[in-house]
């Protein structure tokens, strides 16, 4: 029997997953709306958003035209110091962090405070464990 190759991301597939969520949540469709559209399973929409699974240049039109995006917006550039649009894609693409965002944009300065406080906390403990 041979070893199990473990599957490593290649960087760029990774940008072109979290640009293809990024995207899906700004437009406010479901995975599973997406998935219909393109003609793949919620699954594979899921596979390729974390960049497991590559993305077909024909898929990535469909996805594109779907979400009503230009296909250049999924791609970052290999090598190249990541833009501020990139970095901003990747944490947008972060679970639940659209909807942290949309709240925190409804908080008073205070509660922001309060929040930005607990958050901080919360880091720091998870890096000490």
């Amino acid at each position: 029997m041979q070893p199990k190759i473990e599957h490593i991301a290649d960087p760029v597939d990774t940008t072109v997953g979290a640009q293809i969520r990024y995207k899906r949540k700004m437009r406010k469709v479901s995975q599973q709306a997406l998935a219909d559209a393109v003609g793949v399973s919620f699954q594979q929409i899921q596979k390729y958003e974390r960049g497991a699974n590559r993305v077909s240049a024909s898929m990535l039109v469909r996805i594109a035209d779907t979400l009503e995006a230009d296909i250049t917006e999924f791609f970052g550039r290999p090598g190249a110091r990541a833009t501020v649009d990139d970095r901003l894609a990747l944490l947008l693409s972060q679970t639940g962090a659209v909807e942290l965002l949309s709240v925190f944009s409804t908080l008073s300065g205070d509660s922001r405070s309060a929040l930005l406080g607990f958050m901080r906390t919360l880091q720091k403990t998870s890096q000490a464990a």
